[in-house]
């Protein structure tokens, strides 16, 4: 089963002084297993912020080992409805969090997240939320 796994699973997985989580303990299960995707969005969002050159490409580098999902037109398109879906029952959220939505539902992948955002998107978009 492929995964999208989102940039706060990223963030907690590659803090120096991670404790041993039942989330980045599934993480590293999945990438074991080959069933990490990423995106784009969710690449430079890891890499934003990144203040000693030698760390930017050494996470770079070690990021590379996951390819980019490809992105569609209609990935962009059906993230504005998704967007507007929401909008419309009273739910904000990113335009990053809707493309994650938006290529998860169409590759039928699971969204692997922390963000309790997901959640309330869930009640009304067709997604679906990795369980650990």
């Amino acid at each position: 089963m492929s995964v999208i796994v989102d940039t706060c699973v990223w963030s907690l997985a590659l803090r120096r002084n991670t404790p041993d989580s039942a989330i980045v303990n599934q993480f590293r299960v999945l990438i074991a297993d080959d069933n990490v995707s990423i995106l784009g969005a969710i690449r430079q969002e890891i890499l934003s912020g990144i203040r000693l050159p030698e760390q930017f490409i050494r996470l770079r580098d070690y990021l590379r080992a996951f390819p980019d999902i490809t992105l569609m037109p209609d990935d962009y398109e059906t993230a504005a409805e998704f967007f507007n879906t929401c909008r419309r029952n009273g739910i904000q959220g990113s335009n990053t969090d809707f493309l994650i939505c938006a290529v998860a539902y169409r590759r039928n992948y699971a969204i692997f997240t922390t963000d309790q955002d997901f959640r309330n998107f869930q009640t009304h978009l067709p997604i679906r939320l990795f369980e650990s």
